[in-house]
């Protein structure tokens, strides 16, 4: 039985190696400092944000790769989505970036 922790948009699931964080309108370094004490316990880190708060969830993705752990870990896959709002019209792009530890 797999056990989900969750704190501060972050979850993660205890019995697999990697980890989901759900990026928000959190200052961006203070993202970055959790995804990276994250990733020094997991192998693989799933970025997830929706609508304004997506250029945090690159932002964090570029700080991780290119700044913090350059040369140690690599985005795996994007996906970017678009959900609509039940009957209303509305739409919302989502993003969700992988990253993996080398």
């Amino acid at each position: 039985m797999e056990e989900t922790t969750k704190s501060q948009g972050q979850e993660q699931t205890e019995m697999s190696d990697e980890a989901i964080i759900q990026i928000g309108n959190y200052p961006v370094m203070e993202s970055a400092i959790d995804v990276l004490t994250i990733l020094g316990k997991k192998n693989k880190v799933i970025l997830k944000s929706k609508g304004n708060s997506i250029p945090n969830a690159v932002a964090v993705a570029n700080i991780i790769t290119e700044k913090m752990l350059k040369g140690n870990s690599k985005v795996e896959k994007i996906t970017l989505d678009t959900v609509a709002a039940a009957g209303i019209g509305d739409m919302t792009s989502t993003i969700e970036i992988i990253l993996n530890k080398i």
